[in-house]
């Protein structure tokens, strides 16, 4: 018997992580222990760091290769399969919600899910039996992604699960492989604290302007393609501002990976 999913589904925002973080025991289990407190999803929306397209494009609806967009790791990283079912019925929904006069939705009918995307589906639901579709992020910046999210919100009830997959801090250039847990430089410490904070505070403003608000905001992101996703999440949650929860926190290798989930 399928059980009908509940009145509104949670938004959620996660830190994915570079392929090699699914081999963290310590990761991957935190993300199967939040996925089973979840409602069953009709479906998953995901909206990746890892894909800027403007105007906004639909990926794949039907199944098709991964998108392994990384370079330089071992063989078995481009070796790993996710065949979840399309949603075309989820794409039309999304278009007509997302265009815009003189905006329209386009489609990328043979873009497979990439790293953002299938690397913690993979975690979250390993039977790969939810039907996923990608939407790119369109902007990055903070003010119309929140806009963006806003007008993807009407799917959390209609049994949508919004994910925006990212990293709550991301400097490559100053990450720290071997790092445990606990270990972290000052300011991935201090960028994540703020955050946590204002997240917990609903400041949306400080959000916004994190650039400038947060400890270190410009070394934590030199560039803001992964906490772009958070704003297409906090515009789809806005509604429970006041609810928002950490299904993750802590380091890997230096970075903070804070997710969080509203509703």
């Amino acid at each position: 018997m399928t059980t009908a999913p509940p009145s509104r589904m949670p938004v959620l925002y996660l830190s994915h992580g570079a392929p090699p973080l699914a081999d963290d025991a310590l990761w991957t289990g935190q993300l199967a222990s939040w996925s089973a407190r979840l409602p069953r999803p009709r479906a998953i929306l995901v909206v990746s760091a890892h894909w800027e397209s403007a105007p906004a494009t639909v990926g794949a609806t039907t199944t098709v290769p991964l998108t392994y967009d990384f370079w330089g790791f071992p063989d078995r990283y481009y070796q790993v399969r996710y065949p979840a079912p399309g949603a075309p019925e989820l794409a039309e929904r999304v278009r007509a919600l997302v265009a815009t006069p003189g905006a329209a939705v386009h489609r990328d009918p043979d873009r497979g899910l990439d790293h953002g995307a299938y690397v913690p589906l993979k975690e979250m639901y390993p039977d790969a039996d939810v039907p996923v579709l990608q939407l790119s992020l369109p902007t990055l910046d903070p003010v119309r992604l929140l806009a963006f999210g806003r007008r993807l919100a009407p799917l959390r009830d209609e049994g949508v699960l919004i994910l925006g997959s990212g990293f709550f801090t991301h400097n490559l250039g100053e990450i720290r492989w071997g790092a445990g847990p606990d270990e972290a430089p000052g300011w991935s410490r201090e960028f994540d604290a703020w955050g946590a904070e204002a997240l917990s505070a609903g400041d949306v403003d400080a959000l916004l302007d994190f650039e400038r608000t947060a400890p270190a905001g410009r070394v934590a992101h030199p560039r803001t393609e992964h906490f772009a996703p958070l704003f297409v999440s906090l515009g789809a949650g806005e509604a429970d501002l006041g609810s928002v929860s950490t299904a993750v926190d802590g380091f890997w290798a230096g970075l903070a990976k804070r997710s969080v989930q509203w509703g």
